[in-house]
């Protein structure tokens, strides 16, 4: 298993496109299971923890097809900076 973390600076107010976006994700072969933190000293800080059966399932089948087109186009502007993905087993 492939945990997937990414450090989230989201403009305040916009949280709420994962709840839509989380349906996208969890459809995708190799998707196990996603939970989003709230960082308690900065309102616009989250974390994202995503489990991967495979780095792949991640890399290749979830970020080249086209319903990360759909994930990209309803959370990318809400981000301040662009995260930071990393990959830990």
């Amino acid at each position: 298993m492939i945990l997937e973390v990414a450090t989230l600076h989201i403009k305040i107010g916009q949280s709420k496109a994962f709840k839509k976006a989380q349906k996208i994700i969890a459809s995708m072969l190799g998707y196990i299971s996603l939970e989003m933190k709230k960082c308690i000293e900065q309102e616009d800080k989250y974390i994202l923890l995503v489990n991967w059966q495979t780095l792949e399932g991640h890399e290749i089948g979830f970020r080249k097809s086209t319903k990360y087109q759909e994930w990209k186009n309803l959370l990318h502007h809400f981000y301040e900076p662009f995260p930071i993905v990393e990959h830990y087993k």
